[in-house]
C-alpha cells in the first residue's frame, strides 16, 4: 500500500463460543460518557485518505494491540490475526477504512492493564474491552464507543441467587467480580451489597468461587456471561442483566496513545461504518442481539 508521508498535520451460536472469556475490564470509577473521554468526529475527515506514516508506529504498518489470551466472543482460537471474533473483526474493518490491507496488520500483545497507563505506547492503537471512563481519558485517547456492554448477573440454578429479580434483591447476596472490571464498579457503586464484594485477579477464580458456593453470584458482561452460563459452569444461569446508573451507557473504546493523531481517524472510521451498517453487522454476527434475559432494576 502507498501512503504519503507527513504533507499535513440474543447469543451468537455455541460452536462460536469455544474459548475463556475475560470480563470487560475496566478502573473502578463510574463509566459514564465524558466530553473529555473521546473524541468527536469530524465529519470532513476521509479515513481513507486520513493516515500518514508520521502517525504510525511503523511506517506502511498498522500496529494493534490487545491482551493475551486473547478471549471469545470477542477473538476466537485466541488468534486476533484470524479476522474471527468481534474486536477482531472490528480491528481489521477499522483498518481497511483506514487503507490498510490485512497484511498490512501487525498484532501486538499488550497487558491489559498496562495499556491505559501513561506514556508512548507500542501499539497504535488497542483494541480489548476497554470501557471509556473519564480518569483513563486524562492519559490516553479513546475512539467513540464501538459497542455499549450491559452488566449481567450470572447464579448456580436453585440458589438464593437465581431468585433475584431486582438489584434490591442482590443487596443480601455474596457478590464476586475480578479486580479493575467495571462489574466491581457496578457491585460498589449501583448493587451497594451488605457484604464487601469478593474480588478475584481473574475471571476463572471468581467462576470457581461460585462453583465451590463462597459466593452466590458473579458479575460479568453480558457477552462474557452467556459463554460463562452456557460453557464454562453447569448448571448456571444469567439472572438478569442492567446497565450501570451513570447516566450514559457503558462503552468500549479504541485506545490510543494520549493526543495521537490516529485518533480522528480511527473515529470517522468508526462513523462510517456505524452509518452504513457495518458495525452493527459485525455485532450481530460475533455477539448477536440478547434476548430474554430479565432487566434487573
Amino acid at each position: 500500500m502507498l501512503r504519503r508521508s507527513a504533507v499535513v498535520p440474543a447469543l451468537a451460536s455455541l460452536p462460536l463460543l469455544l474459548g475463556a472469556v475475560a470480563c470487560a475490564p475496566a478502573d473502578e470509577e463510574p463509566t459514564a460518557s465524558d466530553p473529555g473521554a473521546s473524541a468527536s468526529v469530524d465529519a470532513d475527515v476521509d479515513p481513507a485518505t486520513c493516515v500518514t506514516d508520521d502517525m504510525l508506529l511503523e511506517a506502511g504498518t498498522l500496529t494493534v494491540g490487545t491482551d493475551t489470551p486473547a478471549y471469545e466472543p470477542w477473538f476466537t482460537d485466541n488468534d486476533p490475526t484470524n479476522g474471527e471474533g468481534f474486536e477482531s473483526a472490528v480491528a481489521y474493518a477499522v483498518a481497511e477504512r483506514l487503507g490498510f490491507g490485512a497484511d498490512e496488520v501487525s498484532w501486538a500483545r499488550v497487558p491489559f492493564n498496562t495499556s491505559y497507563a501513561p506514556g508512548a505506547k507500542d501499539f497504535d492503537f488497542d483494541i480489548n474491552q476497554i470501557s471509556i471512563t473519564p480518569k483513563r481519558a486524562e492519559v490516553v485517547d479513546f475512539s467513540t464507543g464501538y459497542y455499549q456492554a450491559a452488566q449481567a448477573v450470572i447464579a448456580l440454578e436453585g440458589t438464593a441467587g437465581a431468585e433475584a429479580t431486582s438489584l434490591a434483591d442482590l443487596q443480601g447476596l455474596r457478590l464476586g467480580a475480578q479486580t479493575g472490571t467495571t462489574s466491581l464498579t457496578a457491585i460498589r457503586d449501583i448493587v451497594q451489597p451488605e457484604t464487601d464484594p469478593a474480588v478475584f485477579e481473574d475471571t476463572n477464580a471468581a467462576k470457581q468461587a461460585l462453583a465451590n458456593d463462597q459466593i452466590d453470584a458473579v458479575l460479568a458482561d453480558l457477552p462474557t456471561a452467556f459463554y460463562i452460563s452456557a460453557v464454562e459452569i453447569e448448571g448456571s444461569t444469567i439472572v438478569g442483566q442492567f446497565q450501570p446508573d451513570t447516566g450514559e451507557q457503558e462503552e468500549f473504546g479504541i485506545l490510543l496513545e494520549k493526543d495521537s493523531a490516529l485518533t480522528s481517524c480511527v473515529d470517522a472510521a468508526l462513523a462510517a461504518m456505524q452509518e452504513d451498517g457495518e458495525l452493527e453487522d459485525l455485532e450481530r454476527e460475533w455477539l448477536s442481539d440478547v434476548v430474554d434475559v430479565p432487566t434487573l432494576q
